[in-house]
């Protein structure tokens, strides 16, 4: 399969959705299956994995409402409250969903910079894996110390850094960026995604040449067998269409053997989340 592995869905709503800005209006609507799978079609993708935008477990149900409806979506990475007392009863309720992969919480929203080592939300991500879910770090930069640690502290789950840490491709600045990327390549519990490059850039004169740094030492610090493609569609609509998104991809990775760019566009994805055929 060839999977996206980062993509959204929401039915806006201004109050909750009140990180959509004014720079941001075109996300100001409703993003849904049937036009993603438009999309899909387009571009050659089989499916795509849905990750939280909300802090909610209606946004996890929402999404698995989606899925159970749509094939094309072929997995979904929610939200539950991991420092919550009760989590491994939490837990166990959603296994039930099969197509329910992990979670994600919005740490890089969170004021502690060391948010993610928390004593409770530890705690929270060592029942993950006793029930096989996967979770997806959303971060900046700053915070990528805080996330070597986590990664070193549970080296039995499956963790995967959305949209590469968000890298300073505007100022091009990544020395720090890049040797915090190293370190948490280092264990080999940890994925990354090549997501949400194309919004970290300059959003109308954005050149493929500009990604080029970052996208060398990722793929130098990970290997091909732990990078995953995401379009972050609808997002990324703010700085290109999805096409371009996931051609800035396809053309960074014409270089490499044809079994390495079929793992990046799908079974990478497929072995990190168990998503089913």
């Amino acid at each position: 399969m060839r999977i996206d592995a980062h993509q959204h869905f929401w039915r806006f709503d201004p109050q909750r959705d009140r990180w959509i800005t004014e720079e941001m209006a075109a996300l100001k609507r409703d993003f849904l299956p049937d036009e993603l799978a438009r999309e899909l079609a387009a571009n050659g993708m089989d499916g795509s994995v849905a990750v939280q935008a909300a802090q909610s477990e209606d946004e996890t149900l929402f999404l698995l409402d989606l899925a159970s409806q749509w094939p094309t979506i072929a997995g979904v990475v929610g939200w539950t409250e991991l420092t919550a007392r009760n989590l491994p009863e939490r837990l166990e309720s959603y296994r039930k969903h099969r197509k329910l992969c992990g979670f994600r919480h919005i740490a890089q929203a969170e004021p502690d910079d060391r948010f993610l080592l928390r004593q409770d939300f530890m705690r929270g991500i060592g029942y993950l894996a006793e029930f096989s879910f996967t979770y997806d770090i959303l971060i900046y930069p700053k915070q990528l110390a805080a996330a070597v640690e986590l990664a070193e502290k549970f080296p039995g789950q499956r963790f995967v850094i959305d949209h590469m840490a968000k890298p300073p491709v505007r100022t091009k600045e990544i020395a720090a960026w890049g040797a915090q990327i190293r370190a948490i390549a280092a264990s080999p519990n940890v994925y990354c995604k090549l997501s949400g490059l194309v919004t970290e850039a300059d959003w109308r004169h954005w050149r493929a040449g500009d990604f080029k740094p970052c996208l060398d030492l990722v793929f130098d610090a990970f290997g091909t067998d732990r990078l995953l493609f995401g379009s972050d569609w609808p997002v990324c609509l703010l700085a290109g269409t999805y096409r371009q998104v996931k051609e800035l991809i396809v053309g960074y990775t014409s270089r490499l053997p044809a079994a390495d760019q079929e793992k990046i566009f799908g079974s990478n994805a497929v072995r990190f989340y168990g998503l089913e055929a």
